[in-house]
Order: C-alpha cells, then structure tokens, then sequence
C-alpha cells in the first residue's frame, strides 16, 4: 500500500473508434509512447516500471497519455463474423482481461470520449473512475443487436454507473446516446462543447487530470481502493475498509510534509513515501 502512485491514466476514444476503442495510461515520464495494441482486442498500456509519481510536474510536455489511433480500432465485426465460437470466447475473455486490468489500475483513470464509443468502447470507458465527453460523442452497448451482450464487463459496469434499471432500457434497447443524455442520466461526469480540432474532451480530461497531480500519491491510490471496494459492500463493512485504508498513510512521508508545508504556507513536494 505504501508504493507510489504512478500515474493518471486517461483512456481517449477518438473519432470513428468502434467496438474496442482505445485504452490508454499516463504516466510522468520525457517521451510520449504509443500503448502496444492487444491481438484481437482493445489495449491497455502501463505505467512505466520504476518511475515515481510526484507533484512536481509544471509544464504540459510532462504528462504523457499512451493512446491507440485509428489504426489499432479493436473489434472487427467482418473479422468477428469469420471467427469460430471458440474464438470468440477467447476473444471476448481477452478483451474482459485487459479492460479489468485498466479497472483495476491503483491510479486514477480518466476516459475521455471525443467520438465514438460502442460496444467494448464503452465498457473501457465503464472502467475508468471518470469519463468526459464531447456533447457530440456517440455512446452506447449495442450488442444486442448482434444477438449477443455485453461481455466485458458492460452488463456489471453500467447498472453501477447508471442504475439498474436505466441500464437495462439502454442494453435491451442498444440504443446510443449522445454527450448531453450521458451526462443527464450519470453515464459521464462532464459534457463540452466538441471543438474544431475534435479534442474537447481529451483536454478537459487533461485539465482534470492536472487538478489530481499536486494530492498525495499514496492518498491518492488507497482512496480509490478504499471507494473501489466500499461500493460493494455494505457500511459498517465499507467503514472498516476505509479505516484500514487510512492506516495506510498515517506512516507515511508525504502526511508529514503535507502538515509541514501547510505550517509553512508552500506547496507539499510529495515523494508517494
């Protein structure tokens, strides 16, 4: 529980993303890199091994976003359709694997929607702990359409995101929503006005992501396992989860500088120690 945090992860669905859109981690890091694309599905880049999470980043050129293009769309639905069912269960639990593995990321993930995000784009985004969307996003689980459902995760995800009941007009129905319903109905936590550049979205992520940089790293991480968990229990069962959670930073470094720098009226400079 001590390890520093290391990163904001922000997951981008761009224009025209189908099925499986992209997944991307950011980490603090000097280069940009492009997430590697996961054979027959969606992909989910990690934090670089070894970098600390800190709050010292300043300029822009210091968060880095991992994000797949255009290139790597995901699921092929001409590819799905000459696919054996065998391989279609291992496609789907591939894609189930990865999008828990961005589920379960101990940072925060911010999934920005500028586009397109049917199907598996939108059970990436589920998994993010915060989406935003351009007002003209398109959004929706369609598969049953497909005589199919969702199988990453979408059928779990959602009813948590949105309700039980909501979740199932929108899954019975495959209908797709845009950026101003996903926001009235709790699907998205914010809405903008999409851009000429088509990336209204990704920088209002990136705005919020920037507000979580300078908060403490270990904070950070056991607050979102403390929430992560809570949520599926019920409170007196919640409550000790987050008792157990705080434990976690009274030793640490960073609650000692936080009370320092408050004393001293100056920014903490924390090491996620």
């Amino acid at each position: 529980m001590a390890a520093a945090l290391r990163g904001i992860g922000l997951l981008r669905a761009r224009l025209g993303l189908p099925a499986a859109a992209a997944a991307t981690s950011a980490a603090l890091g000097r280069a940009p890199h492009r997430a590697p694309a996961l054979r027959g599905g969606a992909a989910a880049a990690r934090p670089s091994a070894g970098r600390s999470y800190g709050s010292q980043a300043k300029e822009e050129e210091e968060l880095r976003v991992r994000y797949l293009d255009d290139e790597h769309k995901g699921a092929d639905l001409k590819e799905r359709a000459k696919m054996h069912s065998s391989e279609v269960s291992s496609f789907v639990s591939r894609a189930r694997a990865t999008i828990n593995e961005l589920a379960n990321l101990p940072v925060p993930t911010i999934a920005a929607i500028d586009g397109t995000a049917l199907g598996g784009g939108l059970e990436l985004a589920l998994a993010c702990d915060i989406r935003v969307a351009a007002s003209s996003a398109k959004m929706g689980l369609v598969e049953t359409k497909l005589a199919i459902i969702p199988g990453a995760g979408g059928t779990q995800r959602l009813p948590r995101t949105i309700g039980v009941s909501l979740a199932k007009e929108l899954i019975f129905s495959a209908r797709v929503v845009d950026g101003e319903e996903a926001k009235s109905i709790g699907l998205i936590s914010h809405v903008v006005e999409q851009n000429e550049a088509g990336d209204a979205a990704y920088k209002r992520a990136l705005a919020l992501a920037k507000e979580f940089l300078p908060q403490g790293p270990v904070a950070m991480r056991v607050a979102k396992l403390a929430i992560n968990q809570g949520m599926e229990v019920d409170l007196v069962t919640g409550l000790a989860i987050e008792e157990a959670c705080y434990a976690q930073t009274i030793p640490t470094k960073d609650r000692i500088e936080g009370l320092l720098a408050f004393k001293e009226k100056r920014p903490p400079r924390y090491k996620g120690e």
